[in-house]
């Protein structure tokens, strides 16, 4: 199992949440999705799956989801 964490901005609501687990949940691989909303700021979300998934899988998906990753958190 794999867990990685990546900092969202853009979301403000359980709406956005819905949407980026709904697009991430979608990748394969993909066990869990949990989101520690921060409105109007860097929302954590905190991807597990099988295998460690590559970033611009996860890129897209949020970008899908119409919001924006930012990184990884230290």
């Amino acid at each position: 199992m794999s867990t990685t964490t990546y900092a969202v901005s853009g979301m403000t609501c359980s709406h956005c949440v819905s949407a980026v687990t709904d697009e991430i949940g979608k990748l394969g691989g993909v066990t869990d999705v949990s989101i520690d909303l921060v409105p109007n700021g860097q929302s954590q979300v905190t991807v597990t799956s099988e295998a460690p998934l590559p970033e611009i899988d996860v890129r897209d998906a949020v970008d899908e989801a119409g919001y924006e990753l930012v990184g990884t958190p230290g």
